[in-house]
C-alpha cells in the first residue's frame, strides 16, 4: 500500500486556501463593480474581478488534482 505524501498535500491545501480566497474576492468584486458604476475604477475593477473569478476556477481544479496526486499517487503511463 502507498503513503501519503505529506509535502504534496501540504502544497495542496496551500493552494486550497489560495482557492478560497479567490473565490470570495471575485464576486465580492464583480458586485463592488457593479454597484458603482460611475466610478472611474469601474472597468479596472470589474476586469480584477472577473480575474479572480476565473483564478478560482483553475486553483480550484488544480487544487484538487494536487490533493488527489498526494494521496492515491501520480498516474502510472505504460
Amino acid at each position: 500500500m502507498r503513503r501519503t505524501d505529506k509535502e504534496l498535500l501540504v502544497k495542496g491545501i496551500k493552494s486550497l486556501g489560495y482557492t478560497v480566497i479567490a473565490m470570495f474576492m471575485g464576486p465580492f468584486l464583480i458586485y463592488e463593480a457593479f454597484k458603482n458604476q460611475g466610478h472611474p475604477f469601474y472597468y479596472p475593477v470589474l476586469i480584477l474581478g472577473i480575474i479572480c473569478a476565473i483564478l478560482a476556477i483553475y486553483l480550484g481544479f488544480r487544487s484538487v488534482g494536487i490533493v488527489m496526486d498526494a494521496v492515491f499517487g501520480k498516474k502510472q503511463k505504460n
